[in-house]
C-alpha cells in the first residue's frame, strides 16, 4: 500500500511517516509541502521521494496522511477523494463545520475511506478501560473529568486563521472523542465554557479553557484542555480521564508509564514515555483497513462530532451561556 504524506507541518507527521516505515504492508512514497524548503528535507530524512504538487503525490499514491494547518486539511482531504484515495486525516477534521461536512460528503461520494487521528483510542490503556467499561465493571457511567494539558506549540498553532483555534481547538478533541468512544451513541447537547489567554500574552489566541458538558444519556463531563505546561515542564502534556460509575470510579492516564530522568547533560529532570505506541496502532489499523476494505474504526463523523463540541463551547464563551447542540443532524 502506497502511502504519502501532505505537509509536515504538524508535529505528529514525524511520527506517522516513522509508523508507516515500521509497517511491512505499507510504503511511504513520498512527501508534498507547501514549504518546499521543509519537504525535500523530511523526504531525504525518511529516504523517499519529493513531490512539489500535492496532486502529483495523491495521483501517486493509494492513500494519503494530511499533516497540514487545520484550515487546509478540507482542500487536501476533497483533492485526495476525487482521485479516489484513502485518507487519514490529522485532528481536528477542519475548522469549520462546513468543511467537515464537505470532506465527509467527498469521501463518500467517492467510496473512499476518510479517517481522523485519534491516536487515543489505540493506546492499551484507553483500550482496557473501555474494556473494562464494557462488560459491567463501573455501572452505568455518570460522570467524566477530563484534562489534555500541553505546552504552546507556537508557529502557525497560534494563528487562528490557520489553527481555527487556540488551546480548546487543538485539545478539546482528543478528551471528546474518548468519552464519545466509551460511550457509543452517546452525543454532547449542550456546553458551557470559559476561555482565556492567560500563559503568554504575545500569543493573541486562547491558551487556557475550562469546558463542562452534557450527553444526551445524561452523563456530565469537565474537560480542561490548556496549554499550561511550561517549556521546562519535565514532559510535553497529558491526557487524563476520571470516570464516575453507579458500581466504581476509575482513572485513566495515558502517559503514566514512564521513567523520571535526571540528566547532567541537559540540567533538567524529564519523564521519557516508555509505553506502547497509539500512533503505531492508528498507521496500522488505517493500513489493515484500506488492505482488507474493512471500515475504519474512527471516521469522517467522530471528528466532526468532536470539532463542533470544540467550535460549541468558543461560541459559549463569547456568549457567557450555555449553547445547545444539534446531534441529531447528519
Amino acid at each position: 500500500m502506497k502511502i504519502g504524506i501532505i505537509s509536515f507541518a504538524h508535529m505528529h507527521a514525524w511520527s506517522y511517516a516513522h509508523a508507516i516505515l515500521r509497517n511491512p504492508d505499507a510504503e511511504l512514497v513520498g512527501i508534498a509541502d507547501d514549504d518546499a524548503e521543509r519537504g525535500r528535507r523530511m523526504a531525504e530524512e525518511f529516504g523517499t521521494s519529493w513531490y512539489a504538487s500535492e496532486i502529483e503525490l495523491i495521483e501517486a499514491s493509494d492513500a494519503v496522511v494530511i499533516c497540514s494547518e487545520n484550515a487546509k486539511h478540507a482542500g487536501y482531504a476533497i483533492a485526495a477523494a476525487k482521485h479516489g484515495k484513502h485518507i487519514l486525516c490529522e485532528k481536528p477534521i477542519a475548522t469549520t463545520v462546513e468543511d467537515g461536512k464537505a470532506m465527509i460528503d467527498a469521501a463518500d461520494r467517492a467510496g473512499v475511506q476518510l479517517m481522523i487521528a485519534f491516536p487515543c483510542r489505540f493506546s492499551s490503556v484507553a483500550q482496557r478501560m473501555k474494556a473494562r467499561i464494557a462488560s459491567g465493571e463501573l455501572g452505568r457511567i455518570v460522570a467524566f473529568s477530563g484534562t489534555n494539558r500541553g505546552t504552546m506549540p507556537w508557529g502557525w498553532f497560534a494563528d487562528k486563521e490557520l489553527a481555527g483555534g487556540g488551546a480548546v481547538m487543538d485539545h478539546t478533541v482528543h478528551v471528546l472523542d474518548v468519552m464519545r468512544w466509551y460511550m457509543p451513541g452517546a452525543e454532547v447537547n449542550e456546553v458551557y465554557a470559559e476561555i482565556d489567554q492567560s500563559f503568554y500574552e504575545d500569543a493573541n489566541i486562547d491558551d487556557c479553557g475550562l469546558l463542562t458538558f452534557t450527553f444526551d444519556n445524561g452523563v456530565v463531563a469537565s474537560l480542561d484542555p490548556s496549554w499550561s505546561r511550561s517549556k521546562s515542564f519535565p514532559v510535553w502534556g497529558d491526557l487524563t480521564l476520571d470516570l464516575i460509575g453507579t458500581e466504581g470510579s476509575a482513572k485513566v492516564d495515558l502517559y503514566k508509564q514512564n521513567l523520571t530522568l535526571h540528566s547532567d547533560d541537559t540540567m533538567k529532570t524529564t519523564t521519557p514515555f516508555w509505553g506502547d505506541d497509539p500512533d503505531q496502532g492508528l498507521i496500522d489499523h488505517f493500513v489493515e483497513c484500506v488492505i482488507s476494505n474493512k471500515p475504519v474504526s474512527v471516521t469522517g463523523l467522530d471528528g466532526l462530532r468532536a470539532m463542533e463540541v470544540a467550535i460549541a463551547a468558543y461560541a459559549s464563551a463569547k456568549l457567557k451561556q450555555p449553547v445547545r447542540l444539534n446531534t441529531t443532524t447528519d
